[in-house]
């Protein structure tokens, strides 16, 4: 076999991995066709990982982004085992819970570095009975994105990145899998909104970013947690002049 007919059988077989051996690939639509139209197969890549970062603090604190995370992923989790890997021990179950997570489908796992999260996120999208997991980690570069997304293919699982960095980091702290990841979002808390004729506070709300899709294209939305068929509802789609980020005020002197 001659060297050019060697390297076309190398870019066959990644082209293979990375597609997922041509394989159709399941997909969990969002029920909105401005979302699922630009996804491909109509709704997010199942069997496949995806980055989440937030915005500001966001980047360290994760809260509203894992919220977004477990209410979007809570559902898939319908079929086997939900694992949450952490570093920092301040992942509050309850909260999981009232975002749509059962309980007894929740495993927690703490790591002590980047590294050994990394690899309990592998371990657990490759294992038996995994539905879901979830990593909270601040860099994923190219080499360990392939191999969660071999993992993937091996348990069937499909993987959540929080790209979290709990002593700063910024914006810096995503963008780090290159083009590993399905799917690259951006997430920032909003201020809930009661229903109509109801006081009080209303359901979680975010502005959700769909910053890369393989296949697919971006988008941006605000969106709310649904009680209804989907775990999640747009509000409002975004136009590239609502997602400016606000420059502070200056005094003039």
């Amino acid at each position: 076999m001659s060297r050019q007919a060697r390297l076309e059988a190398v870019r066959t077989r990644i082209a293979a991995i990375e597609a997922g051996g041509g394989r159709p690939r399941a997909a969990a639509p969002f029920g909105d066709a401005r979302i699922d139209g630009r996804l491909p197969g109509g709704g997010l890549p199942l069997g496949r990982w995806h980055e989440v970062a937030g915005e500001g603090l966001e980047s360290e604190m994760a809260a509203a982004t894992a919220a977004f995370v477990a209410a979007l992923a809570a559902p898939l989790a319908a079929r086997g085992a939900m694992v949450w890997v952490t570093r920092q021990g301040d992942l509050y179950a309850p909260g999981l819970c009232g975002l749509g997570v059962a309980a007894e489908r929740l495993i927690q796992v703490e790591a002590r570095s980047e590294a050994e999260a990394l690899s309990a996120l592998e371990d657990a999208l490759g294992s038996e009975g995994v539905a879901v997991a979830v990593g909270e980690i601040g860099r994923v570069d190219l080499t360990a994105g392939r191999r969660l997304q071999l993992a993937c293919e091996r348990g069937g699982a499909s993987g959540f990145v929080i790209a979290r960095r709990p002593f700063g980091g910024g914006r810096a702290a995503a963008g780090g899998s290159g083009f590993a990841a399905a799917t690259r979002w951006r997430i920032a808390p909003l201020p809930s909104e009661p229903a109509p004729g109801e006081f009080g506070l209303g359901p979680p709300r975010w502005r959700v970013a769909l910053e890369r899709c393989r296949g697919g294209g971006a988008g941006a939305w605000v969106m709310e947690k649904s009680d209804g068929a989907y775990p999640l509802r747009v509000v409002a789609e975004l136009g590239d002049r609502q997602l400016e980020t606000p420059q502070p005020l200056r005094l003039a002197g």
